[in-house]
């Protein structure tokens, strides 16, 4: 079975559907592109599809991963245009490799986030970002299927900056963005729990919605601080790997020994 690993969008007005919306979007998609599935074994047999830390539903994203089992051998970036091809607009397969190495779910340890705040001073968010990152602790509560749970967001957060908004935005309209990077612990903690946080330490509240954005995820560089692209290990491993000899079939066997 050869595995893929694919990185996936989710732009525009898509950013709102949910993760089943994406997984019925993406195995017609399977379905129209002729790909040739692995399948499980047992009475309900279902297509070798694993995904990696979904998005939550009305974030969007450039950096979504996920991982599918063939029963045949495809050249992945073949396989990523017709799978582009049959996915909507803002749904977009932008980046595909032959998985030879294991544990892609372990590598996605970070994320960075973009945050639009608009009507929000540049000034007011870097206040905001100077009081939150001199906190020790930062706790903010969020419902979960578990109940009411406590996190402490700080915690969590490896680096905030407030960064002015793109030049192509109004000057008479206030908008702040926030760039974070986020580590994946237990329990998460989301874009919206920082959001609360800003607002329970420096009293930081948007007049309306934030517009999130994942930027990407991957293993965090303690060193350098950044996180790395979770698909660069099988990039390399891929133009590592010896050259594989072709044999034909009116290929000769070796002669023996005369007798």
């Amino acid at each position: 079975m050869q595995r893929i690993r694919l990185r996936y969008t989710k732009r525009g007005r898509l950013r709102f559907t949910s993760h089943r919306d994406f997984q019925r979007a993406f195995e017609r998609a399977l379905r129209r592109a002729e790909v040739p599935m692995a399948y499980s074994a047992g009475f309900t047999p279902h297509p070798r599809v694993s995904y990696a830390n979904a998005a939550p539903t009305g974030t969007g994203s450039e950096a979504e991963y996920l991982e599918i089992g063939l029963a045949a051998s495809r050249d992945p970036e073949t396989l990523r245009k017709l799978l582009d091809d049959s996915m909507p607009a803002g749904l977009d397969i932008i980046d595909a490799v032959e998985a030879r190495t294991s544990g892609l779910a372990d590598r996605l340890t970070a994320s960075v986030w973009e945050l639009r705040l608009d009507g929000v001073e540049l000034a007011e968010a870097e206040r905001a970002v100077e009081v939150f990152l001199a906190t020790e602790t930062v706790e903010v509560q969020r419902k979960t299927k578990n109940g009411m749970r406590t996190f402490d967001t700080r915690g969590a957060v490896v680096s905030l900056e407030a960064l002015p908004a793109p030049a192509d935005r109004p000057l008479d309209n206030a908008c702040a963005i926030l760039r974070l990077v986020v580590r994946h612990l237990t329990p998460a903690v989301r874009p919206d729990d920082v959001l609360s946080g800003l607002r329970a330490v420096a009293d930081l509240a948007p007049p309306v919605p934030s517009a999130v954005t994942r930027l990407a995820q991957g293993l965090f560089d303690e060193e350098s601080g950044t996180v790395t692209d979770p698909l660069a290990p099988d990039r390399e491993a891929d133009t590592a790997a010896p050259p594989t000899v072709a044999v034909t079939a009116d290929a000769k066997a070796p002669e023996g020994p005369a007798a």
